[in-house]
């Protein structure tokens, strides 16, 4: 039996769940994705956690030893992490030609030279094309959630803009561009590629605003807390809304002294979170003792985070 979808006017359709965790390094952002993942799982959601991390640890955390793509945690839990080889490949597949053929006409490059200098000297290019690669993961159903744990995000934002200020910058130099006319390999008009280049970023934004739900990862430390606005004010450039904040590693007020003089160090820099950020969804993840790898420990990093869930 065949079933036919539905097609649809708007190209970001879709019924799946997607959360974003961003955040500065070091925050525990992978920890949080990786129970937040758990959570959508045990509650009836076909889940994966996906992670477009240069160094992802998310099959750690799972205490994964073998690594298909997608590994299976649980029947209703997947994990993919996308490293270079995988960039390569869908970089390639998707982007490849098309920005070829923009580049090839200022510089004499080979295709497989091109590809290799993009996806690993200007790893920010394939991160737009991992903001298309969710995208079009979240279309095929296969999914109903979809944890996605990001490397910082203010590159991948600022390159999804790169098509329009390259169009205008040719569109503005008529000499350049009477010697730029057809690409070096497709033969198509230069501007007409750059147009189609310029369509799929503000889809890829579009998915972005409307769509993704995004989670903020922090800590209770002056750095952190500097760090956080300048995330938000980056966010906020794009239009992009943070839906939850999760602060890590709050110290409880208890006899040991250690813990009670962390507590008391960490309690300006939470007023200051909550005080800055009270129209948002704040949760509190305590400090634990231990590392937090495998499933019996994530489930109580989980029950905080939902506990009223």
């Amino acid at each position: 039996m065949v079933v036919m979808k539905k097609m649809t006017s708007n190209p970001n359709t879709n019924s799946s769940k997607i959360t974003m965790f961003t955040g500065k390094g070091g925050v525990g952002k992978t920890t949080c994705a990786a129970a937040t993942a758990l959570h959508y799982s045990k509650t009836g959601n076909t889940t994966l956690a996906i992670s477009t991390d240069a160094t992802p640890s998310l099959s750690h955390i799972y205490e994964l030893s073998d690594k298909p793509k997608p590994a299976c945690v649980t029947d209703s839990l997947f994990v993919k992490e996308l490293g270079h080889v995988e960039v390569k490949e869908m970089w390639d597949k998707k982007f490849g030609k098309d920005v070829y053929g923009v580049f090839s006409s200022f510089v004499d490059i080979e295709y497989p030279e091109f590809v290799e200098f993009v996806t690993s000297v200007l790893p920010g290019l394939s991160d737009e094309f991992m903001v298309d690669y969710i995208r079009e993961l979240t279309l095929n159903d296969e999914y109903n959630a979809v944890v996605w744990d990001t490397a910082p995000l203010g590159q991948t934002l600022a390159l999804l803009e790169t098509p329009a200020l390259l169009s205008e910058h040719l569109k503005m130099a008529p000499r350049i561009y009477s010697r730029l006319k057809v690409g070096r390999t497709t033969r198509e008009p230069i501007l007409d590629i750059i147009r189609r280049w310029e369509k799929l970023s503000a889809i890829n934004m579009d998915f972005l605003k409307d769509i993704v739900d995004f989670t903020l990862v922090t800590i209770p430390e002056a750095l952190a807390v500097e760090q956080l606005e300048d995330i938000f004010r980056e966010l906020d450039e794009y239009e992009l809304k943070v839906k939850r904040i999760i602060i890590n590693n709050v110290a409880k007020d208890d006899e040991s002294v250690f813990m009670s003089t962390k507590h008391n160090q960490q309690q300006e820099y939470l007023r200051r979170i909550h005080n800055t950020y009270s129209n948002i969804e704040i949760v509190e993840l305590p400090m634990f003792p231990y590392e937090i790898k495998g499933l019996e420990r994530l489930v109580e990093i989980e029950r905080t985070l939902f506990s009223e869930s």
